[in-house]
């Protein structure tokens, strides 16, 4: 039963550092998100009528909506943290879609040098751990 609530006890600190991280993760994200919608040409819009109130209420917050309204098609972003509303229509989205690949591909590729030089690092005996790794 001790070496239970031991590990219990030591493992609560390696729980809440890997919520916190999470959590950090959710809202940089988002934030990356808006500052792409921002970049696409999306249009930064409060729920300031009933009717965009009823609306704003609605929709999944931090999620793509997509919606027709008379015909013209349209792509909604929920900002609940911060009031409002990213919108824009098809050519904004693809911009969006455009920058948002291009991001994750310029990430990837960083990852990859990165993850190469520690390889080479470590088979030439370089690195943190010194000459002899």
């Amino acid at each position: 039963m001790k070496t239970k609530c031991l590990l219990l006890i030591a493992g609560l600190p390696v729980l809440a550092a890997a919520f916190l991280g999470l959590t950090g993760c959710a809202s940089m994200e988002t934030a990356n998100t808006t500052s792409l919608l921002t970049q696409a040409g999306f249009h930064i819009r409060k729920p300031d009528t009933p009717k965009r109130q009823e609306i704003y209420a609605s929709l999944t917050a931090n999620q793509m909506h997509r919606a027709t309204v008379n015909g013209k098609v349209f792509y909604i972003f929920k900002d609940e943290k911060n009031g409002i509303a990213y919108v824009g229509r098809e050519a904004e989205y693809a911009r969006y879609r455009d920058l948002a690949v291009a991001q994750r591909m310029r990430q990837e590729y960083y990852m990859a040098m990165e993850m190469e030089r520690a390889s080479a690092y470590r088979w030439y005996g370089w690195g943190p751990h010194g000459i002899w790794y």
